[in-house]
């Protein structure tokens, strides 16, 4: 990947590439710290950035220096489809029209959750992140022209994944948690550096020997959690090991 990631919006207005920034990591961090309600909070933030970049990019790239509020968001955005056609079917229809989706969610459901009711905060939290990275890839592969793929990784990298069990002491990361197998330390140091981090840099970490460490990469590697060739190289965590650490790894440590 040539193209650094926070340069993937390059083209809008720092301020709102800021903002947008900002509302995308809260959404991702809180989902990832299983804090359901304010993931749906934060999406009405995220929705009214999205509108705003797409409205100015309509209006000739003619963009507000922040985020506004259209007084009944659902009309505003339905508006933008009257745009001519030269521009694209994403910025016009699509992306608005998930935008609806998602604000509907946060302002309708997440407060309805009481009595009898079986408690979807999960369910839906889970439908609004995933719906907030499709519209931040599209708006990467829009904006910066690139395609499908690379916009998916750029999207990836643009979450900062620090993660309070990890304390930094200039160049070296340390594990807070103790008695962590060296699997599961190598994968939630990985999951913090989603470049990834060679054998020598991982055993600095965790004060290992890197011939040692070496062994629990190469099982990690077999069992496709990380992917790592030869000593030297950098070793990176899969989706399979980004899942084991969201659904099994920070859970157990934050509890």
């Amino acid at each position: 990947m040539t193209l650094d990631a926070k340069q993937a919006l390059g083209r809008l207005p720092q301020g709102l590439r800021d903002e947008l920034l900002q509302a995308y990591d809260e959404i991702v961090r809180n989902y990832r710290e299983r804090r359901w309600k304010a993931s749906e909070l934060d999406a009405g933030w995220f929705c009214e950035i999205v509108f705003t970049i797409l409205e100015g990019h309509l209006n000739g790239d003619n963009y507000a220096n922040k985020a506004n509020k259209p007084s009944r968001f659902n009309d505003a955005c339905k508006k933008l489809e009257n745009a001519p056609v030269t521009y694209s079917d994403s910025v016009r229809l699509t992306i608005p029209r998930v935008l609806v989706g998602l604000y509907d969610v946060r302002n309708r459901r997440g407060v309805g959750h009481v009595g009898g009711e079986v408690n979807a905060n999960h369910m839906d939290a889970t439908f609004l992140l995933h719906s907030c990275q499709w519209v931040m890839a599209e708006l990467v592969r829009i904006f910066h022209d690139t395609d499908v793929e690379t916009a998916t990784a750029l999207v990836d990298a643009l979450v900062d994944r620090k993660l309070p069990m990890i304390w930094e002491v200039g160049e070296v990361r340390r594990l807070l948690e103790t008695g962590l197998s060296d699997r599961d330390a190598v994968l939630l140091l990985l999951y913090s550096e989603p470049k990834g981090a060679t054998d020598k840099r991982l055993a600095d970490h965790l004060e290992k020997l890197p011939g040692n460490l070496r062994r629990a990469l190469r099982r990690l590697h077999e069992e496709r959690f990380i992917e790592f060739k030869k000593a030297g190289d950098a070793a990176r965590i899969s989706p399979k090991g980004e899942k084991y650490v969201e659904e099994t790894l920070l859970p157990k440590t934050a509890s």
